[in-house]
């Protein structure tokens, strides 16, 4: 029990990590960046971030699939029809957006980034953001018994 409640707190620690630093970007640095026509606030920011952003991610993302393999068992289990395996279901889509976006401003938006490309880069941000405070609401719902089955 006590690896589960570890599991659960660097799970937690990542989510706080990961949500907040989006948050803070897309409320605070993004705004103004884009007011200044300055795309380098948010390099700065993201130079700095992905030194603790990215390994809360990963931490996430390992302790998400132990999590998942301790409530459900295998991962045939995850795509059950029960409220638990929704969550599952819906973080797994969730992961799956956020590394497409991830993978697609890396490759297309960061090398192209300039004062006129900013808000290119500034809907990934936004979208981004709304994911990861979606995979906070996703997570907390487990603690309510999770989602009910989905059109019913």
């Amino acid at each position: 029990m006590a690896s589960y409640y570890i599991a659960l707190s660097l799970h937690i620690l990542g989510a706080t990590i990961w949500a907040g630093g989006h948050l803070i970007l897309a409320t605070t640095i993004l705004p103004r960046a884009l007011r200044e026509h300055r795309a380098a606030a948010v390099s700065e920011f993201e130079r700095s971030f992905e030194r603790i952003g990215l390994p809360a991610l990963a931490v996430q993302i390992v302790t998400g699939l132990w999590l998942a393999n301790h409530l459900l068992g295998a991962p045939g289990n995850w795509f059950h029809d029960n409220p638990i395996a929704h969550v599952i279901q819906i973080k797994l889509g969730l992961l799956v957006l956020t590394l497409a976006l991830a993978i697609h401003a890396r490759l297309r938006v960061v090398p192209k980034l300039s004062d006129d490309t900013l808000p290119t880069l500034a809907w990934h941000i936004r979208l981004v953001t709304v994911v990861a405070v979606l995979f906070v609401l996703a997570g907390a719902s487990i603690r309510f018994g999770g989602y009910p089955a989905f059109g019913g």
